[in-house]
């Protein structure tokens, strides 16, 4: 079943992701239209996460905020599609790295580097930078369950330079290629909600009080890698631009969720600034209050 269901839609997606992007953003519109005023797909967790994110802001400015987070929403599913077929030359006119000499900085002192990025812009795009600098690159995922559209989705960001690798066999794979002494850059989202079962770390994010991954810094503690934060913006309609800061430079040298709370700060700041351009249709907020229950 599903061979058969990756023969059906596969050639669809190859067909869309063939055709010029501002083809695909005419389809975005119109599929903007479907999702938004008649389907309304997700409505109630978004309204319901930027109340919670941003109490001050009237219902009008939050209605702007919501209308366009969902037209950006769809736009990176175009810009995913985009991917399958979108050659090197393209993606590296529409995604910029600013400063990409403080990644050759770090190689040239034989560092290994841990990249923490949030749901913001298109983080989808960002591995292309491994084809601009020396560095092997691994970032973590979570596996399709088709493992066809698995496959085909990890020879599509593969062509770039990066390596994706299935969360649960990530640490393997950091502890092996340390090991080797391989220079290399490990990128993890790092603004997910864990299982709570998982949880060792609550903190304030956009005045919420939140379960938090601490994987990225536990890692790079452990390894004593430098945590480099990719602040990507969009610069207009697929096109973004992304600037590298060093977070920490000596992670032991760190307390505790320092680096993770850091983080956090860099990524609030961006959405404070242009909230629309943030991933509101997941349930940011699900474990508000559940702290006390499982301490």
């Amino acid at each position: 079943m599903q061979l058969l269901i990756f023969l059906l839609v596969y050639p669809v997606i190859w067909l869309l992701s063939i055709l010029p992007m501002r083809v695909l953003h005419i389809l975005s519109d119109l599929i903007y239209v479907i999702l938004y005023y008649i389907i309304g797909y997700r409505k109630k967790i978004v309204r319901n996460n930027l109340k919670l994110a941003f109490p001050e802001k009237s219902r009008k400015e939050l209605l702007q905020i919501e209308k366009r987070s969902f037209h950006h929403f769809i736009d990176i599913f175009m810009e995913m599609i985009k991917s399958f077929t979108i050659s090197e030359k393209e993606i590296s006119k529409r995604f910029v790295f600013k400063n990409l000499d403080v990644l050759n900085d770090f190689y040239d002192n034989k560092k290994s580097l841990i990249i923490m990025m949030g749901h913001y812009a298109n983080w989808e795009w960002v591995v292309n930078f491994t084809n601009l600098t020396p560095y092997h690159g691994y970032a973590a995922y979570k596996q399709i369950k088709n493992k066809y559209f698995d496959n085909k989705m990890k020879s599509s960001r593969t062509k770039f330079g990066a390596n994706f690798i299935p969360t649960k066999k990530f640490l393997e794979l950091l502890d092996n290629k340390s090991k080797s002494n391989e220079l290399a850059v490990y990128g993890l989202i790092s603004d997910q909600s864990p299982k709570l079962k998982k949880t060792h770390y609550w903190s304030n994010f956009m005045g919420v009080n939140v379960p938090i991954h601490t994987g990225a810094e536990m890692l790079a503690k452990k390894y004593n890698y430098p945590v480099i934060y990719f602040q990507t913006k969009r610069v207009k309609r697929s096109y973004y631009e992304s600037t590298l800061k060093v977070l920490a430079e000596n992670p032991r040298d760190f307390k505790d969720y320092e680096i993770t709370d850091i983080f956090l700060r860099e990524l609030e700041s961006q959405i404070k600034n242009r909230p629309e351009f943030y991933f509101w249709t997941h349930k940011r907020f699900k474990h508000i209050g559940k702290e006390k229950a499982i301490n």
